[in-house]
């Protein structure tokens, strides 16, 4: 039966060096790694965020893949909810982040994190990933700052049309032993 079932693969990108403009050394052998664990999933795209580190992930494993990137302004680096009571956290994000990272949010949710056909690799983010994880998880909205995630692991959630969302894997970095 047709969209029914999705697995939404969720990717961390690989090790950025402290400017964030691109991927360490080490970064680019965690994506290298990544993709040859997820060689024959049969994704159709490998859509990821707009930032480098996330493009370049993205496009290390398209590349093994043999599949096309696909920029997501919903899978960029943002704060999909702030929580009272952290100031000292959220103080270091501009008042414009404020709607824009929820916006984004919901927009993620919308697109990605829903029954639909075949599998979907998203390279994002760990706020993004964590913001999914603790929805599938049915948790409150506060519980996404509680979740961390490693450079170039993978988290997999199923949705499926008549049960709840099942988180399958989460921040699992076995591809990288030895690293």
């Amino acid at each position: 039966m047709h969209g029914v079932t999705r697995d939404l693969h969720l990717v961390r990108h690989g090790e950025a060096t402290k400017d964030e403009s691109r991927l360490t050394a080490r970064g680019r052998r965690q994506s290298e790694l990544l993709a040859e664990r997820l060689r024959g999933t049969g994704f159709a795209a490998v859509h990821h965020g707009p930032l480098p580190r996330a493009a370049e992930t993205a496009s290390i494993i398209a590349e093994v893949l043999k599949v096309p990137c696909r920029v997501e302004a919903a899978a960029d680096d943002f704060v999909p909810h702030f929580v009272p009571d952290h100031d000292e956290f959220f103080d270091q994000f501009p008042e414009s982040e404020r709607t824009r990272g929820p916006a984004l949010a919901h927009e993620a949710e919308t697109r990605f994190a829903r029954p639909g056909d075949g599998p979907v690799l998203v390279v994002t983010h760990a706020f993004l990933i964590s913001w999914l994880v603790r929805d599938a998880l049915d948790a409150p909205p506060e519980r996404w700052l509680t979740l961390n995630h490693d450079n170039a692991a993978l988290t997999v959630i199923r949705y499926t049309a008549k049960t709840p969302p099942k988180l399958v894997r989460f921040n699992d970095s076995g591809h990288l032993n030895g690293l």
